[in-house]
């Protein structure tokens, strides 16, 4: 890679809207980690059967693609603020009742996964709304480093989100309920007090062509799809950490421990490389640099797969979270500015429906795969597999390999996309 840009003495925290919108995605993200503990350990304790923890993921994963297209549309035809807002009072209220019913020792299984069937359509569309609000709340040479303190609070509280819910739920379910519910409601404060500053919207009937826009988007736009299908298919085969149980007490022959540890050392990868993208402007070679994050992604997982001792076991799962949040920065930031804000909201749901694909099928392909060939044959395939998408990506996709900075010039936006494919 080469050499860093110097350190810059502007920062997004000098943008009251950004800090106010940093706090609000703490308070969420933080309540949302702790919320999703305490549902899991409650419902395995309600029925003991393994099945129904993966229906807790699959009541959320049906709403965030059936609603992606939708939930885009009303994210350009309305104050996305308010969208945002109002997806978090209606994920307070489905939290109110967690707690309450958890309290008053009346809750069953059925109730518990209609009402995160609730929170999963409102999160469907407060993503778009709120991915759609950053370009706004900075200046656009800055977004890049806004993106990595944004991804920095996400990463903060899957880290330390699931010990704090884990260690309230001695109190019960219900404490952790009521914590998560004050959390929320103090984010979704913040969010009622930001200002908030968003053209016009330009009303349009919501038909197909409309739902689909983002979709005709992106296909018209070389870099977008490049940037936007390379993260859906690095995911997809590079899905280690579905399989870090097997490695944990197969491969490494360690305990529940060493799985935590195993478990938190991609998001403190992550975390602190969020904290070195926040000091620095990625101002050049953002193309070649993308790519090249994305193959280190590939080579840490074929450490990893290699790997028989637990210490580089955990420094190539650092490497992987590192290198994916320097993909994640540029690839989230060059979406973000090559896309008119009028549709912004669209795009971002059309992203969204690669990530939650990607990520939801990453992990049955790992398990699949690791059942049929082994998890070690499995990860190394999937490590492989990786450097190969990045090596096609680079040739389909020449103007993204080309590309010198996160804002292209009018030129290179207006590039057909039937030249890369």
């Amino acid at each position: 890679m080469p050499s860093p840009t110097p350190v810059t003495t502007d920062s997004p925290f000098r943008h009251p809207a950004f800090v106010q919108f940093w706090f609000a995605r703490i308070a969420s993200s933080f309540g949302f980690q702790m919320l999703s503990v305490a549902v899991g350990w409650q419902i395995y304790e309600i029925t003991g059967r393994a099945f129904d923890l993966g229906l807790i993921g699959l009541v959320q994963f049906i709403p965030s693609v059936l609603l992606a297209l939708p939930a885009g549309h009303v994210a350009d035809q309305f104050e996305r603020r308010r969208i945002v807002l109002l997806g978090q009072v209606v994920e307070l209220l489905a939290i109110a009742v967690l707690a309450t019913l958890s309290l008053l020792h009346a809750v069953h299984e059925a109730g518990i996964l209609i009402l995160v069937f609730a929170i999963g359509v409102a999160k469907a569309f407060e993503f778009p709304a709120m991915q759609s609000m950053l370009p706004a709340l900075v200046p656009q040479p800055m977004l890049a480093r806004a993106m990595a303190v944004n991804g920095s609070a996400g990463q903060a509280a899957m880290i330390m989100g699931p010990a704090l819910g884990g260690l309230l739920y001695i109190a019960g379910p219900g404490t952790v309920y009521v914590v998560s519910g004050v959390l929320y409601l103090a984010s979704a404060i913040l969010m009622s007090r930001l200002r908030y500053e968003q053209a016009p919207p330009r009303r349009e009937p919501a038909t197909l062509k409309t739902l689909f826009a983002g979709v005709h988007f992106i296909r018209q736009r070389p870099d977008v799809l490049g940037v936007i299908s390379l993260d859906l298919f690095a995911v997809l085969l590079g899905g280690a950490t579905a399989l870090l149980p097997i490695f944990a007490k197969d491969v490494l022959h360690t305990g529940p421990w060493g799985l935590g540890l195993l478990r938190a050392a991609p998001a403190v990868g992550a975390l602190l490389m969020s904290f070195w993208l926040a000091r620095h402007n990625l101002e050049r070679r953002v193309g070649p640099i993308m790519f090249a994050s994305v193959a280190g992604f590939g080579l840490a997982t074929l450490v990893f797969a290699v790997s028989s001792t637990l210490w580089l076991s955990l420094a190539a799962l650092f490497a992987l979270g590192a290198f994916d949040m320097v993909s994640m920065v540029i690839r989230g930031a060059l979406v973000q500015l090559d896309t008119p804000d009028d549709m912004r909201g669209r795009v971002s749901a059309v992203n969204a429906i690669f990530i939650n694909t990607s990520n939801q099928l990453g992990e049955f392909e790992s398990g699949l795969l690791a059942a049929w060939i082994g998890a070690i044959n499995a990860t190394l395939l999937g490590g492989i597999g990786t450097l190969v998408v990045v090596g096609l990506w680079m040739w389909m996709f020449p103007t993204l390999r080309r590309r010198q900075r996160l804002h292209a010039e009018p030129s290179e936006l207006s590039e057909p996309a039937a030249d890369t494919l």
